[in-house]
């Protein structure tokens, strides 16, 4: 499977984004997908992860209350809304896979490239 990031843009402190991770190569059925982010300067920050029915386990408190993950298998994609952001969230986001057939946990190991999201306040 190859993943693809998007949707990243400007917005301001308590907006709203929703980004897509597009899978392509493989049903998107075999995978539960991990948001990360890595701030400027920063290390990366596990956020979320979907699981493959579609429920989400969060990594970080951080976003809990504002950031959800939805996925549509039809269409091949996973969704990050995040709602009223603030100027910490501001990142390069990425989503990944988790080995086909796994459900969420510590190991991705496929990757798409990110998508800034920048947050002014």
């Amino acid at each position: 499977v190859q993943l693809q990031a998007s949707g990243g843009g400007l917005v301001q402190s308590g907006g709203s984004l929703r980004l897509s991770c597009v899978a392509s190569g493989s049903s998107l059925d075999y995978y539960a997908i991990g948001w990360f982010r890595q701030a400027p300067g920063k290390e990366r920050e596990d956020v979320l992860c979907i699981t493959r029915r579609g429920g989400s386990t969060y990594y970080s408190d951080h976003v809990k209350g504002r950031f959800t993950s939805s996925r549509d298998n039809v269409k091949n994609t996973v969704y990050l809304q995040m709602n009223n952001l603030k100027p910490e969230d501001t990142a390069v986001y990425y989503c990944a896979a988790r080995p086909a057939g796994w459900d969420c946990g510590l190991h991705y190991d496929t990757w798409g490239q990110g998508t800034l999201v920048t947050v002014s306040s």
